[in-house]
């Protein structure tokens, strides 16, 4: 399924069969499982549950274990029984050799012939190690069927290509990044081989001439990859693959005259004069790769239709460059950074180039070079208005993937400020689902180790929301760690000793707020990290409303500093919310205030009068989990200052999103003890009003859900 749509209901039954295959199987003798109840399994349900077990394709006819963990033992016990068409083991980890499958496959007499292709890229051949047969070498020729065979990366030897190229179908080889030095051996299967990928041949050791004539007599050859690490490369590499590619294009067609498919990017002495001449002399072109050779800009190939051309020159090469070179890194980072310049300016969404941008970064898990790059291109794709008009499905991708590169490259500061900056979007960090626990963990530990103010604010933003969007359980376990409630009070202190009231003090506030909602082991963090000390410079934080810990707040100068705030007209609404709070929830409990009786009743008649001058906030300021903490304070006996704070607050998250905290309120039964406020003639105008309008606004909000219902039919 693609990014956007949701998962097919097969592939959910088969992930769970797959989860319980311990108690759904019995084990053999030999260790191998079997289902308990099910003695006749249909094909295509094994080829679907094969292909969900190795996360890719694994059937009885096609088996993909690549990347995974495959012993010798497992790998003879599992595949090697099938008649196989298709087995791609590339890099496959476990300690099995090349050998060790060839052998293998080799041992099924059915195998031989049904094998039609191998990909054994990234493997130790351990050629010297393959058992004879009789006197024959057990090798790739034991396997008469073979059509496509992909052995790069991997120790290919000269001895090895003689055997390969006896086979009598063989059509694709590729041996890419390999020690070969001669190419004379596919001479032997020259009447049959249509594609040879041979890029970045370092050890050949062979004249120019003499590999334009072995190449020159492969007539059915349609493909050649002869391309090369541009990156890898000085002035004095590669010098007879220049040659030889500059001879190629130049005496086109009589060499290879079925040649539609050429591949030389990453060579850097090819002119646009042997450009020119080698596609206008090939009327039948269909592919042509120029990355990094400097000659795609060549006039004559934006005359050429229905050619494909892999280059810089526009975005239509640079993106082909991404499709076509998914799995070599040193073009993947040149068509990246060329695809960064085409996005710094994007107007128009452009999922396919997410998309694009999202393969380079599982294609290349560790390398820094492409993360570099495609965190900066991820963040330009869905910059500002971009996000909003990609599919869901798709951000969530580039999401867990800008997570991935946050956790793989920690200490790298420009690939976490890249990642940083798109997380830094309200739409995504709103209505894109993704992990939030850990976007605020990655986060959170970035900021302990940056101090620049730009960064340190969006940090500390990104923070505030996810926390406030955490499960009661995560939020738990989060505010259970010291080391997070030292980094964001850290972000306070370091505001309180220049005596700066800003938007990042407002966001640390409103994480620790968040963080310590209904949390008690928070609140003891709090404390134990002298928080205390600093309520007495700025404020927030609702450990208030644990009332263990109340006594502890209980302390006439910072009662009186906090109630200095309330009042300060110069601080913005959300800092003088949070003090309120806090003094709300102090006066609230007349049994367990042991300070000055006139004290508190001056604190309540400052709180009523500062709430009123309040104006309504257009952002959200924060979210709550629950409303309990507000049942004490809104019954009748309450005072009007406790009342009109508790109101307020939830006629202020309601008016932001009523459809949310709708339900919260009727299960709850705030709505009760909000009518019951409205009916009591004792209670003050001011409370009567703010709680009235809340009623209405859930009476419409339930007003709108019915009628949304009733036109959806039976």
């Amino acid at each position: 399924m693609d990014a956007e749509g949701p998962q097919a209901l097969c592939d959910l039954c088969l992930a769970q069969v797959c989860c319980s295959l311990d108690s759904l199987c019995s084990r053999r003798a030999d260790g191998s499982m079997c289902l308990a109840w099910a003695p006749l399994f249909p094909q295509e349900m094994a080829d679907q549950l094969l292909l969900q077990m190795a996360t890719t394709e694994l059937r009885l006819r096609r088996a993909a274990v690549r990347c995974c963990p495959v012993s010798t033992e497992a790998f003879h016990l599992a595949l090697c029984p099938h008649r196989l068409q298709e087995l791609d083991a590339s890099w496959v980890s476990g300690g099995i050799t090349g050998a060790d499958i060839i052998s293998g496959l080799a041992a099924n007499l059915e195998c031989r012939s049904s094998l039609q292709k191998l990909s054994l890229n990234g493997l130790h051949l351990d050629w010297g190690s393959l058992p004879e047969d009789g006197r024959v070498r057990v090798g790739f020729s034991s396997l008469q069927g073979l059509r496509t065979l992909n052995l790069a990366n991997t120790d290919l030897t000269d001895a090895a290509l003689e055997d390969i190229c006896t086979l009598p179908q063989l059509e694709t080889l590729d041996i890419s990044c390999t020690a070969v030095s001669k190419l004379t051996a596919l001479l032997q299967c020259k009447n049959t081989l249509r594609s040879v990928i041979a890029h970045r041949l370092r050890q050949l050791d062979m004249s120019p001439a003499r590999l334009l004539s072995v190449l020159g007599q492969l007539h059915a050859l349609r493909h050649l990859d002869f391309s090369d690490d541009h990156l890898a490369m000085d002035d004095n590499d590669g010098r007879d693959g220049e040659e030889l590619v500059q001879q190629l294009l130049e005496e086109s067609p009589q060499v290879l005259p079925s040649l539609i498919s050429l591949d030389i990017s990453g060579r850097k002495r090819v002119t646009e004069a042997a450009v020119r001449a080698f596609v206008e002399s090939r009327g039948g072109l269909v592919f042509l790769g120029l990355l990094a050779t400097g000659v795609s800009s060549c006039d004559v190939l934006s005359s050429q239709a229905n050619l494909k051309v892999t280059g810089e020159a526009n975005e239509n090469q640079v993106c082909e460059a991404l499709r076509r070179y998914r799995d070599r890194e040193c073009f993947i980072r040149e068509a990246l950074v060329h695809l960064y310049n085409l996005t710094i300016d994007i107007a128009k969404p452009r999922p396919d180039m997410l998309k694009l941008v999202l393969s380079a970064m599982r294609s290349h898990p560790t390398s820094l070079h492409v993360h570099l790059v495609a965190t900066a291109c991820a963040f330009n794709l869905t910059t500002q208005d971009l996000a909003e008009a990609m599919p869901v499905g798709l951000l969530t991708s580039a999401i867990a993937q800008l997570l991935n590169a946050m956790k793989s490259f920690p200490s790298h500061h420009q690939v976490q400020k890249n990642c940083l900056l798109a997380l830094c979007s309200d739409y995504i960090l709103q209505d894109v689902p993704f992990d939030k626990y850990l976007a605020a963990t990655l986060v959170i530990n970035w900021l302990s180790s940056h101090e620049d103010p730009t960064l340190q604010r969006m940090a500390v933003a990104v923070i505030s929301v996810l926390v406030a969007k955490l499960s009661t359980e995560q939020t738990a376990k989060l505010s259970k760690d010291v080391f997070i409630m030292k980094q964001l009070l850290a972000i306070v202190q370091q505001k309180a000793m220049v005596g700066v009231v800003d938007s990042t003090l407002k966001f640390a506030l409103s994480a620790l707020w968040n963080l310590t909602d209904e949390m008690p082991s928070a609140a003891h963090n709090f404390i134990e990290c002298q928080g205390l000390e600093l309520y007495e410079e700025v404020l927030e934080n609702n450990i208030a409303e644990v009332e263990e810990l109340q006594s502890q707040l209980l302390e006439e100068d910072l009662l009186e500093h906090i109630l200095t705030i309330l009042q300060d007209p110069q601080l913005e609404v959300g800092v003088r919310y949070f003090a309120g709070g806090i003094l709300a929830q102090l006066t609230s409990r007349l049994e367990a205030w042991t300070l000055d009786t006139e004290l508190r009743a001056n604190i309540l008649k400052q709180l009523h009068a500062s709430i009123m001058t309040w104006t309504q906030l257009e952002r959200e300021m924060v979210s709550y989990r629950s409303f309990h903490p507000f049942r004490p304070l809104l019954q009748t006996c309450q005072p009007s200052g406790v009342q009109l704070w508790a109101v307020w607050a939830i006629h202020l998250v309601c008016s932001q999103n009523t459809s949310h905290y709708r339900n919260m309120l009727e299960k709850e039964g705030v709505t009760e003890l909000l009518r019951a406020l409205a009916a009591n003639p004792d209670t003050h105008g001011d409370i009567r009003g703010l709680s009235e309008s809340i009623l209405r606004m859930v009476e419409q909000q339930q007003s709108h859900s019915g009628a949304i219902g009733s036109q959806k039919g039976p």
